[in-house]
């Protein structure tokens, strides 16, 4: 089974798609991750997200396992770390050296300790249009900026990451701006998907509604 979660950021598509990978046991796939990876690897080398020559040959060398070392970076999930994906992702040639990675994984679904899985949720921003077109379930996530912000300000400040709460709402909304335009693979849900707004939902409703959703399918 094939399940893609799509949307914004901290629309709260990354806990939902975790929760459901540990309940119908299916690999996780956190295609952001990808894309943070070579932003945050650029960072560290001193060189501009924007550079489209250098954020090309990083996306070509990258690797799971490379990946995965850079995501310990401090600044991996900090609004530093997004704002870098987002510059990165909306880069054509990155996104098409990136691509391949990822569909591999739907044919060769994998747990963390390298497991064979008998499926994976997706979690990302065109996993139900470009990664996997033809995924059994697509749904989209998605929140108002506002609320996606203040739900952003305050993992930050649980954290301890100093964040002001019109700084990470302005970024938000830069953000979306940049992702739903971008000529490649713009962020929006797929025309089969499933789209829940969960501006006024817990995570628990939210999953609930997506259990449902999965069990009737599989029905």
């Amino acid at each position: 089974m094939i399940i893609t979660i799509d949307g914004p950021a901290a629309a709260g598509k990354g806990t939902l798609s975790q929760k459901l990978a540990q309940k119908y046991k299916l690999a996780y796939f956190d295609t952001g991750m990808i894309y943070r990876a070579v932003g945050i690897d650029l960072i560290t080398k001193n060189i501009d997200p924007d550079n489209d020559v250098q954020a090309l040959k990083s996306a070509e060398n990258m690797t799971f396992s490379k990946m995965m070392e850079l995501s310990k970076h401090s600044e991996f999930r900090s609004n530093l770390g997004g704002q870098a994906a987002s510059k990165v992702a909306s880069k054509t040639p990155v996104r098409q050296a990136l691509l391949k990675m990822q569909q591999d994984f739907a044919h060769n679904p994998q747990f963390a300790d390298g497991q064979q899985a008998q499926g994976v949720v997706y979690d990302g921003r065109d996993t139900g249009t470009v990664v996997c077109p033809n995924a059994d379930i697509k749904i989209f996530i998605t929140a108002s900026p506002e609320v996606r912000a203040m739900r952003r300000h305050k993992e930050f400040l649980e954290k301890g990451i100093t964040s002001d709460y019109n700084e990470v709402l302005a970024q938000t909304k830069e953000r979306d701006l940049r992702d739903s335009s971008r000529a490649s693979a713009p962020l929006k849900p797929a025309n089969d998907a499933i789209i829940i707004d969960t501006s006024d939902m817990s995570i628990e409703d939210v999953y609930n509604n997506v259990c449902q959703i999965i069990d009737s399918k599989k029905q």
